[in-house]
This record gives structure tokens, sequence and C-alpha cells, in this order.
């Protein structure tokens, strides 16, 4: 832990303007995430969260995206990615909670740069689509797409 204090310490990179958003980093610049709330549908054993919008406005073109996050009360180690389906022009995760089916979350690895500064990097080449960073205990989500 002291290494990364230190390595944080000399960041001199962008910061995320706003706190408990992850923000994608391409190069220097940073693009913020759609924030939104997914409702649940249940039926049976099976929920469905549904996101509003066949398609999220932000896009980025990397496969292996990198996001920024400051961190006030958002735990990035609880983050988990998904990537959605997109059915009747709404974006959705369907998660079977008996049978424990469905998809799973995509790899993550979190580092920290500073105190409260951490960069989350997709640990796997992401397909062209939609996806959502989401904490595992809540409905907040943060979507972007992949081009």
């Amino acid at each position: 832990m002291l290494a990364t204090l230190a390595f944080g310490a000399d960041y001199k990179g962008p910061r995320p303007p706003q706190a408990d958003v992850p923000f994608l980093l391409h190069a220097s610049t940073l693009l913020k995430t759609e924030v939104a709330e997914a409702k649940e549908e249940s039926k049976k054993d099976d929920t469905t969260y549904i996101i509003s919008g066949a398609a999220s406005e932000v896009k980025t073109p990397l496969a292996e995206p990198i996001f920024l996050l400051e961190s006030d009360t958002l735990n990035p180690d609880r983050l988990e990615l998904y990537r959605l389906e997109v059915r009747n022009g709404r974006r959705e995760v369907t998660m079977n909670q008996k049978k424990r089916r469905g998809p799973k979350p995509l790899k993550l690895l979190v580092n920290r740069l500073s105190d409260r500064l951490y960069r989350i990097e997709v640990a796997e080449m992401l397909d062209p689509g939609e996806y959502s960073l989401s904490p595992a205990d809540s409905n907040r989500v943060f979507c972007f797409q992949v081009y």
C-alpha cells in the first residue's frame, strides 16, 4: 500500500471533475459515462435490469477501456461490468437468482493512484456493443458503448 501511495503522489494526469462517477480515459481527455438508474422487472426466478434507450451516447473505440474514478462514497472494488442486450429499444441484462444463470461480470483491474483516485481497467477485450459498470449492491449504472 505504501508503494501505491508513493506512486499516487506523482500522478500528474487528468482528474475526474466529479466524484463517484467513472470517466473514460481517452489519452489525456476524460469522458463522463452515462449515469442512470436501472429498473427491475421480475418474472419467476429471473430479474431483468432495464436502462432506457437503445444506445448510450457515450462511445469509445477502445476494446479495453480505462476509467478514472474519484471516490467519495462509491467503492471501486464493488464495481461490476456487464454487457447489455438491446431489446425493444432499451438496454437490459437478465439474472437468474435461483440457478445463478445469466451473464458473469467481466474482469476489471482496480489500481489506486492516490488517496481517493482509482484507475479501473477492463482486463479483457470487449466486443462492440453496450456495457454498464454498476456497484454490486445497487441499481445505479454507468453506461458506455464500444464501437
